[in-house]
């Protein structure tokens, strides 16, 4: 792995190859899937562009194998999705407008693999019809990693029905926080930089969704996810004690914190050479002529720094990245004569070639280096290397344990600590993130401010000049090192899945039928329609029926699936004179043209139909028609009369801001299946009184913002707003209701006269995804009149964006029935970004 490449390769990246290459090995998991982004570019290795690269299990020291599954998995993938421009390696701050692209290719594949999963592990019984077809095996839980993949995770499990987990690893309101305190930069130019907003953001999109978040240490629970507004550690108390007495929520939520230990791969350490290290003639060690066996090469590169070798070696390995906080080590070493005296100093800041060359901050971190290496006169007692290979890095750790040293570690970086217990190597680091439980677990290093040099002088001289606590602090480690170890943590991990990931909506059930052979006139592509071709959704409710009983219960869902035809609807004797059929284009007519006083603009919606249906002239059925907009279902099939079209010949009417679906050739009601999937998580009348408290401004009247009967329907209160200025904006609407734990969508509509709080899982776009997979074709936006709904556009949406935009369309609906207790862990890359090559078994 290509660690230290830039700020985007850092720990993170092998913290989650290895996870995928561990759980592999874990028994009852067939498959992990680690997806990422694929980059064709000439500037990076070939393997970036791999479309699929297989992960070699972990060896004995890193796994049981013993506890391997028996049935023989899949094992480990690495899979690269296309996103955005292929020959270009984007760095993660840009990644963002390119998230929607990267949910709907990850959704096809997902989809694929089920299907070829569910043919080769539950095939249909020798006595089956030949039409039969396999039931899809589902991942049993997608995992995101960091903020950007966190939100693909919350719209891939949206979609699928799959629990999802969350890893931040490194918070965007902790950065921001440091940033600020270390004053080098000021909010505008921390936002164009970083684009934290947007990073803040997605880390609460996972938060509404996750039902578990992965932790380090407690400490980053209080400290770290106590500063979103999506987590409150006394209301998750308060809500698991209601749970677990059987009480109500009360419509609210909060994700369940499971603090896991990072683990590591021990594969790679020797242990009799930790073991003999204390009585070992370093001498003999780095003199190739004494030496009984060749030494690693990146001994020598970094010895050569030193005048003499011989003295303790203080480690210092991170990327070359501001917030490591390096500068303020070398200050400390540069400052104690006592300590320059006593020590070498080590610093592995990544790799580099030509330090103007470097991206992002690492040039200016590693300038600043050497301009204090030179102010300070350190020559001959600070080594640093500028190649290193992550092969390199169990010799490095060996080569500080052979002169007695330590390390220290001023990031938050949850490998290192772990990593330097197993060489026997004492450890110095942040008071701030993982490092404070870990240690309390390992017993061997102390704690400092990272800011303050005095306090990391202090410690290390503690360490490196008292032999007694030098070598209590070693054997600590050993002995305690067991915790950090792969096995034990996926044992962990998958315990605690089983346990939180089990949320109370009523079960689903989604069936996909097989891709037939696609029609020659249909032309060919790439993109998520295509590939999906033939999906057709069938979704079901049983909030009663035991859904793990197998065949009794498919049978029982579908005597529900079909309803008498007593129970059906006035309008649904449409169907027998129409139905959409199989498209092959559908055009989204995604307008809302009101007046300033609220009202539809008949005359500006019927030139916006036309020219849709204009667009439609001579395709002879094979294009249908949908229209997406905020109004009710009422509302928008009185409108469309009213602008001389036949609602009926519209394939879907998405209304309420998607809260609803309605097939208009069918019934004017509102889609009972869908309805069904957009329940997840969806407070109900608990919320109902909530938001005109919370929405209105301190000078409003009740009647500012009052609750609007008439245009609400079981998923979406609908509120009138008289007065636009009287009313708060979305985002500060939304902020309350997550610190009290709602989790909800809001949009305002209607020339901003209406408010609309639909389901997490609902908006525009998701909803558009039920009739374009139905049917199978691709989708084009339609319409040019003025558009008013506002409020539910990502935060730096790029001008021109959707309606009620989010970072993907996915309604596909949720399966809990058919998934396996542990099937398959899906893990979304950590930025949905080429992950450093691997030159494992493909």
């Amino acid at each position: 792995m290509e660690l230290g490449r830039d700020s985007d390769t850092g720990g993170q990246v092998k913290y989650v190859v290895e996870l995928a290459r561990a759980l592999a090995a874990t028994a009852g998991v067939h498959r992990v899937d680690l997806l990422t982004r694929q980059i064709s570019c000439p500037d990076v290795d070939w393997t970036y562009g791999e479309p699929v690269e297989m992960l070699e299990r972990l060896s004995s020291g890193g796994a049981d194998d013993d506890d391997g599954d028996e049935s023989g998995g899949a094992g480990a993938y690495i899979v690269r999705l296309p996103c955005g421009p292929r020959d270009q390696y984007i760095p993660k701050e840009e990644l963002w407008p390119h998230i929607p692209e990267f949910v709907d290719r990850a959704l096809s594949h997902v989809t694929n693999v089920a299907r070829a999963l569910g043919e080769q592990l539950q095939p249909p019984p020798s006595d089956a019809p030949a039409t039969a077809l396999a039931a899809p095996v589902w991942p049993y839980v997608i995992h995101g990693h960091y903020a950007d993949a966190a939100e693909v995770a919350a719209n891939l499990a949206s979609a699928l029905n799959v629990p999802m987990v969350m890893t931040g690893h490194s918070l965007g309101r902790n950065k921001l926080e440091q940033l600020l305190k270390l004053g080098r930069m000021h909010g505008p130019e921390i936002q164009g930089t970083y684009k934290i907003a947007r990073r803040i953001e997605a880390e609460e999109t996972g938060l509404d969704t996750a039902e578990m978040v992965v932790t380090s240490t407690k400490q980053e629970i209080e400290e770290q996810w106590g500063l979103y507004d999506g987590f409150d550690l006394m209301v998750e108390r308060k809500l698991r004690v209601r749970q677990r007495r059987g009480v109500s929520s009360l419509g609210r939520y909060m994700p369940r914190m499971a603090v896991i230990p990072p683990g590591m791969d021990f594969s790679f350490v020797d242990t009799q050479d930790t073991a003999d290290g204390d009585g070992a003639d370093l001498q003999m060690l780095i003199d190739p002529v004494k030496a009984n066996k060749a030494l690693p090469p990146i001994w020598s590169e970094v010895l050569r720094f030193f005048t003499n070798p011989h003295k303790p070696m203080i480690l210092a390995l991170s990327r070359p990245d501001p917030k490591k906080n390096v500068t303020t080590l070398l200050k400390a070493y540069g400052e104690s004569r006592k300590l320059r005296e006593l020590a070498n100093l080590t610093l592995i800041l990544g790799n580099r070639d030509d330090i103007d060359d470097m991206a992002g901050g690492g040039g200016t971190v590693l300038t600043a280096v050497l301009k204090l290496i030179d102010r300070y006169d350190l020559y001959g007692q600070v080594a640093y290397p500028k190649h290193h290979k992550q092969t390199d890095v169990p010799h490095i750790y060996r080569l500080a344990a052979k002169t007695k040293g330590s390390v220290h570690q001023p990031g938050s970086c949850r490998a290192v600590r772990p990593q330097a217990a197993a060489y026997g190597l004492p450890v110095v680091a942040t008071k701030n993130g993982g490092p404070v439980d870990i240690l309390k677990a390992l017993h061997n290093g102390l704690l400092v401010d990272p800011h303050s040099a005095e306090a990391i002088t202090g410690a290390l001289l503690s360490l490196l000049a008292d032999k007694g606590q030098w070598l209590e602090s070693r054997r600590n480690g050993l002995r305690n090192i067991h915790r950090f170890s792969w096995p034990h943590h996926c044992r962990l991990y998958l315990s605690h899945v089983a346990a939180y990931c089990d949320h109370p909506s009523p079960h689903q059930r989604l069936r996909v039928p097989g891709v037939p052979a696609a029609s020659p006139s249909m032309g060919g592509g790439d993109s998520l329609s295509d590939s999906l071709r033939g999906l057709s959704l069938q979704i079901s409710v049983d909030a009663s029926s035991d859904l793990n009983a197998g065949d009794s219960a498919a049978l029982i869902m579908d005597a529900l699936r079909r309803r008498p035809a007593a129970d059906r609807r006035e309008g649904s004797g449409r169907a027998l004179g129409f139905a959409p059929g199989r498209r092959q284009s559908l055009l989204v007519v995604a307008v809302d043209c009101y007046g300033d006083d609220g009202k539809p603009d008949v005359e500006q919606l019927k030139k916006a139909i036309d020219a849709a249906m204009s667009a439609g002239d001579g395709a002879g059925g094979r294009q249908g028609y949908v229209l997406s907009t905020g109004m009710t279902i009422p509302e928008a099939a009185e409108t469309l009369k009213a602008c001389g079209a036949d609602p009926a010949g519209f394939d879907a009417l998405i209304c309420s801001s998607g809260a609803e679906i309605c097939y208009p050739w069918k019934e004017l009601t509102a889609d009972e299946e869908y309805s069904g999937h957009v329940a997840f998580r969806w407070p109900g009348d608990h919320v109902k009184t909530v938001v005109p408290r919370l929405g209105k401004a301190e000078d409003a009247q009740a009647s500012d913002l009052a609750v609007d009967v008439s245009a609400g329907s079981l998923h979406c209160h609908a509120y009138a707003a008289t007065d636009a200025s009287k009313v708060k904006k979305v985002d500060s609407i939304r902020q309350a209701l997550r610190m009290r734990g709602f989790r909800c969508n809001l949009v305002y509509t209607r020339a901003c006269t209406r408010l609309n709080v639909i389901p997490l899982s609902a908006s525009r776009p998701r909803a558009l995804r039920v009739p374009v997979d139905t049917v199978g074709h691709r989708p084009r936006q339609g319409g040019g009149a003025r558009r008013r709904d506002r409020g539910h556009r990502p935060r730096e949406a790029p001008p021109g964006a959707a309606q009620d935009a989010d970072p993907a369309g996915d309604g596909l609906a949720r399966q809990r029935a058919a998934r396996p207790r542990r099937g398959r862990v899906r893990h979304a890359g950590r930025r949905g970004h080429g992950l450093p090559q691997h030159r494992h078994a493909r």
